[in-house]
């Protein structure tokens, strides 16, 4: 699978979990996938600095995409710390 359809598949399933994200005025969008199948994301808006957001993208972003993109290996977000 090539890249354009990569990032078509990881756009679908992002798709359905941004309703959630836009109706509390965040969004995130695709920065890269790394040569070792990881996703790199940046939250945007609201998803920046909500506290749930570390929750948000391991509980609900990362099994997405993971689900509909079996070859991914994993998902981060470049602009986020994980609460401590």
């Amino acid at each position: 699978m090539d890249n354009t359809e990569l990032i078509s598949k990881i756009e679908a399933s992002l798709d359905t979990m941004r309703p959630y994200l836009v109706s509390d005025g965040g969004n995130v969008e695709i920065v890269d996938i790394t040569d070792d199948m990881v996703v790199r994301l940046r939250l945007v808006g609201a998803c920046k600095t909500c506290p749930a957001s570390y929750m948000t993208m391991k509980a609900g972003i990362e099994t997405a995409v993971k689900q509909a993109v079996p070859e991914i290996k994993g998902v981060i977000a470049i602009n986020l710390e994980p609460a401590v």
